[in-house]
């Protein structure tokens, strides 16, 4: 079996499309991230997997970093490396796996942007109802909120997947694994009048078996959702930054703040690891340092 690394790293590719069912996108950025090591190999004649060890590893991590590459743009470079060789143990193709015991540069980690429970009332309110795109809209952003979904997923969420009279929806996130998400009722009574008085207006007679549909009849794209999120929050007077993932952050962190369980939050969200959640407890922690250091008067 060769033991190639360009012909192996096609291999990976596959693997990662097909048995991972991780999207192009995702692929794409894998292969990309793996090429600059795969560079450093070719320069350092390293052509047989197998020949790779933990010095080789190390050293281009050094030479990542001292070329001006981000502790945040290494550790993503090293992160692909590392399943790359997983793989390749995996396959009996090295016997030992050299990017084991090399550790990650150690990164800042950026507290996501929340909005405050009035800043989304406000953007919630922000879409005119009376109108068959604005009541589109204002579903969109009640069903985000009440879900705490990806963007990808609300866009891609089709009229079967959405039962309102059972209260929950059903969506494929990452790696292709669906989950059952609540939808509640400030959610479920938007969407009601939205299937009943805006999406056939919005479809003129066509057909669609998604949720959401634009003037044209197509499905709703991310680009399409950015920019009403942009319109809303200027209509509200938001003046932060925000984007559509500030409304699953702000999902997240107000369920927590409000006594949910870590566990039960992460199920929601769809992370496969506890610790990716929990970084929404750091931003409930960091909301009562200001609210203690505004509010009291030895703060």
């Amino acid at each position: 079996m060769t033991a190639d690394l360009d012909a192996l790293r096609d291999r990976y590719m596959i693997f990662l499309k097909a048995e991972k069912g991780l999207s192009r996108n995702t692929v794409e950025a894998y292969a990309r991230d793996l090429a600059a090591f795969l560079d450093y190999c070719d320069a350092e004649k390293l052509r047989d997997a197998s020949a790779v060890r933990r010095e080789h590893l190390l050293e281009f991590v050094g030479r990542r970093r001292e070329s001006g590459r981000s502790a945040r743009t290494v550790a993503r470079n090293l992160i692909a490396v590392r399943g790359f060789f997983k793989f390749l143990l995996t396959e009996g193709i090295v016997a030992t796996d050299p990017a084991e015991l090399v550790g990650l540069p150690k990164l800042r980690r950026d507290l996501p942007d929340v909005l405050s429970e009035s800043e989304v009332e406000a953007l919630l309110a922000a879409p005119n109802r009376g109108k068959p795109a604005g009541l589109r809209d204002a579903a969109m952003l009640e069903l985000l909120y009440a879900t705490g979904l990806r963007v990808s997923e609300l866009v891609a969420l089709k009229l079967g997947r959405v039962d309102l009279d059972a209260g929950y929806l059903r969506t494929v996130g990452k790696g292709k694994k669906e989950r059952i998400v609540p939808t509640g009722p400030f959610a479920e009574e938007i969407l009601e009048r939205y299937l009943r008085n805006a999406r056939p207006v919005l479809l003129k007679g066509r057909v669609s078996e998604y949720l959401f549909v634009t003037a044209r009849g197509g499905s709703m794209t991310r680009q399409n959702f950015w920019t009403i999120v942009k319109k809303s929050a200027t209509t509200a007077g938001i003046r932060k930054a925000i984007s559509p993932h500030s409304l699953r952050h702000s999902f997240a962190t107000h369920l927590l703040s409000h006594g949910a369980d870590l566990r039960v939050v992460q199920e929601l969200l769809g992370h496969e690891d506890v610790s990716t959640t929990e970084i929404y407890t750091h931003v409930e922690r960091e909301r009562l340092k200001r609210l203690h250091k505004t509010a009291h008067p030895r703060g």
